[in-house]
């Protein structure tokens, strides 16, 4: 496994993506995988923190990997520069909504904040770049709306009441709205 690939996370993946988050079962997970459940639990305590594993390692080889082409450009609008990260962001999601649904159903779990947390850790650098200009008071409110959107989003998709290509479109206009407010009042704020 030097190159990274791990048999047991690729089955739960491919589970995931076809199958759902329920169908998620150790035995056929060791199964699949042609190894024994005692390997499974020795290196995952719990069928959770299987999945969480498995979603972390997708979220590394898909989820970020359009982030270097978000990089902000110079002269680019705050909400421009927004926007091109989000899109950045939710286009695996949009490729692969039994992902998405299971990313949402994994952050309840016992260790779900490491998914929040490993996604922060790798978007902050380009969100910081894109965010160079801005103040920190608007930022944390930002993060505050942004963050709840988005979690209400991900509810409303993960439940069947949205299609998975009607989040970006909301984050954009989520974002046109306030970005605009911002640099309204920061304009006028200038000598």
């Amino acid at each position: 496994m030097t190159d990274g690939h791990d048999p047991i996370l690729a089955v739960v993946v491919e589970i995931l993506e076809t199958d759902g988050y329920d169908a998620v079962q150790l035995r056929e997970v060791a199964r699949r995988a042609r190894t024994s459940l005692a390997t499974i639990y020795k290196r995952h305590a719990t069928r959770d923190d299987l999945i969480v594993a498995a979603l972390q390692k997708w979220m590394d080889d898909n989820r970020y990997s359009g982030l270097a082409e978000a990089e902000p450009v110079a002269g680019e609008s705050l909400y421009t520069g927004m926007v091109r990260m989000l899109r950045a962001l939710f286009e695996p999601w949009e490729r692969n909504p039994g992902m998405l649904t299971a990313f949402f159903r994994a952050r309840s779990s016992p260790n779900g904040q490491l998914l929040f947390r490993r996604g922060l850790d790798i978007v902050a650098p380009t969100g910081l770049a894109v965010l160079g200009d801005v103040d920190e008071a608007f930022i944390r409110d930002l993060d505050t709306v942004l963050s709840n959107v988005v979690f209400g989003l991900l509810g409303r998709f993960a439940i069947g009441e949205i299609a998975v290509t009607d989040i970006v479109p909301a984050l954009d206009r989520t974002v046109y709205w306030l970005t605009t407010g911002y640099e309204t009042r920061h304009c006028e704020t200038l000598p």
